[in-house]
């Protein structure tokens, strides 16, 4: 269902649609069939103007089998259409689910447009001129489903059946086979009295810039944005990273790209992926670890060593719910403040959270930017929802993209007393309070590393109480400078509620504003891609609101702290169900809120 998703969604990018996808599977490799914990779903919403949600009610479901339908219908509004795989409807199958008569027969789906389809059947009489088993044939039922939603919703069919050419190239009578069934869906639907309508969805010629756009998801963004920023820094890309869902896509990506000067190392366990990309910072390369909450746990330790030898150095966390193992495939935003304060002593480190999934490219060049510049680890808070999900987005032209480049130490740099010249490695940038990158084997930079408090300048072991104190807060005032742009506030009306958010709420929460907006309400919006250092005006900003209400998929984290640091009455509105917020949910929140 996955791969039927994403062909759809790829074909319906390229056709010039918005789009926003929301791919939904379970944790298990092989969940199991037929049952409502192994049902896997992709919903996709797609339009000819701007969307920002894969949308709150779907207008159509495919259920290939009774769980799927189980599992969806009430997502679905009353007069949806629905389309059902009959072949899938036996009794032992309705019953594995729960359903003690059949729904396509007493009455419970009433109220919806039902299409009901043997898919299987077609799918095995459309292939019986190939030499393939019956259960080889019923695996490519997927594509006819395929081809009949691109008939119904006219979308191109030349970029699948190209896909499949590809995909099956060593296996060419597959290949043969399930072109041959996307095109027997898509000949059923243009024949079949059953559907009296198909829907023609324009391109959205008004909704983008102009440009080149293609389908991207947020991993994938991600990926392509940490060796953009690698290029613009004239450094190598090197990722130390252990597979964890839902960030092992950045790792199987980046390994594709040997010829950008990438090198990936799959470790171990956490601890070495973070080890090694910190010696890597060392050694003078772009360094980055991926992983999700568990991941960022055991890595602690190797952030807080990265803090004290101020070397660059990404930690992209791909949120997941928790605690522990929690839910692998769902999304949360509940790493904030683990991110902010998850180290032993004082380790400040800065954080920077994408917004959409093609925006996970910006966040990749700006996190890198603060690494390189103020010789930092800094954190990259997506989530599994930007994660999997994806968008348009414009490749953008490469004078768009930051210059990255950075002066490495090449000599002395602090002259003694007695006029002798030495080199001092935490002599710090005026500017930027960020010490001197040396990179290992340069004639007269040795210098010491460890976890042992440095002296200032001279880098060598202090345990003086002073020095401490003051490397302490030197570090914290490198972390609350950094150059950050401005809270950006949309506030047509002058309003009296501001709604704040952070990281992938920002899709649910424009359109729910936009909802209340055309319904004549005065509301205010802003979101923060900066969560540590907060953007300096943020504090006059909220002074201007009456209401401050923060949407999180957390318990409140982000309300915490921002009613700590400005003494603000922030409201939390709040979820951790593993889902992202529905547009109507948070339209309905923010209302009662407006009324009091």
């Amino acid at each position: 269902m996955q791969l039927t998703g994403d062909r759809f969604t790829s074909e319906t990018a390229s056709f010039g649609n918005d789009l926003s996808t929301l791919p939904n599977f379970p944790a298990e490799i092989r969940a199991p069939a037929g049952t409502l914990p192994g049902v896997s779903s992709f919903q996709l919403h797609f339009a000819d103007h701007d969307i920002l949600t894969p949308g709150d009610a779907p207008n159509v479901l495919v259920a290939m089998n009774p769980a799927a339908l189980k599992a969806n219908i009430g997502d679905l509004p009353r007069g949806a259409e629905v389309i059902v795989n009959t072949d899938e409807f036996t009794k032992r199958a309705m019953q594995k689910v729960g359903y003690d008569t059949s729904p396509l027969e007493d009455g419970s789906l009433d109220g919806y447009q039902v299409h009901p389809v043997p898919l299987t059947t077609l799918t095995v009489e459309a292939l019986k001129e190939f030499d393939l088993s019956r259960k080889e044939a019923e695996r490519s039922k997927n594509m006819f489903a395929l081809g009949l939603l691109s008939w119904m919703y006219h979308r191109p069919t030349e970029g699948t059946e190209r896909f499949l050419r590809s995909k099956f190239a060593k296996k060419p009578d597959i290949a043969a086979a399930n072109i041959a069934a996307f095109r027997a869906g898509w000949n059923f639907g243009e024949t079949t009295e059953d559907f009296a309508v198909s829907y023609e969805v324009a391109p959205a010629a008004t909704a983008f810039p102009p440009g080149v756009y293609r389908n991207i998801s947020g991993n994938l963004a991600l990926s392509y944005g940490l060796i953009a920023a690698s290029r613009q820094a004239d450094l190598p890309l090197y990722l130390g990273s252990y597979p964890i869902t839902p960030a092992s896509d950045i790792l199987h990506e980046l390994s594709k790209h040997k010829n950008f000067g990438v090198r990936t190392f799959q470790a171990e366990d956490e601890i070495a992926g973070i080890g090694a990309a910190l010696g890597a910072a060392f050694g003078g390369s772009l360094a980055v670890t991926t992983t999700s909450g568990p991941g960022v746990a055991l890595k602690s330790e190797t952030i807080g060593l990265a803090v004290s030898l101020e070397l660059p150095l990404l930690v992209v966390d791909i949120q997941r719910g928790g605690p522990s193992t929690g839910l692998p495939t769902k999304t949360e935003q509940a790493d904030l403040l683990q991110a902010m304060f998850g180290r032993n002593g004082e380790a400040p480190v800065p954080i920077v959270a994408p917004r959409t999934p093609a925006d996970c490219f910006e966040a990749a060049l700006e996190a890198a930017r603060i690494a390189l510049t103020y010789r930092t680890p800094v954190f990259l808070l997506s989530d599994g929802y930007l994660a999997n999900g994806s968008e348009p987005w414009r490749i953008p032209d490469l004078e768009e993209l930051p210059d990255l480049r950075v002066q490495f130490a090449q000599g002395p740099n602090h002259t003694l007393d007695d006029g002798s010249e030495v080199f001092w490695p935490y002599k710090r940038d005026p500017q930027t309070l960020a010490r001197p990158w040396a990179i290992p084997g340069t004639p007269g930079l040795e210098h010491r590393i460890g976890g042992i408090e440095k002296e200032d300048g001279t880098g060598n072991i202090s345990y003086a109480p002073a020095n401490h104190d003051f490397m302490v807060r030197t570090r914290q005032a490198k972390v609350d400078g950094i150059e950050v742009p401005d809270l950006d506030v949309d506030d047509p009306h002058e309003a009296n509620l501001l709604v704040l958010g952070w990281g992938s709420t920002y899709g649910p929460i424009t359109a729910a504003v936009r909802r209340l907006r055309r319904a004549g309400e005065s509301i205010a919006q802003a979101h923060l891609r900066h969560l540590n250092p907060f953007p300096k005006n943020l504090g006059a900003v909220l002074e201007r609101y009456d209401k401050v209400v923060i949407p999180e998929m957390n318990l409140g984290q982000l309300a915490t702290l921002i009613r700590a640091k400005y003494l603000v009455d922030a409201r939390s509105y709040t979820q951790v169900n593993g889902m992202p917020f529905k547009a109507e949910q948070l339209a309905t929140a923010l209302k009662e809120a407006i009324d009091g």
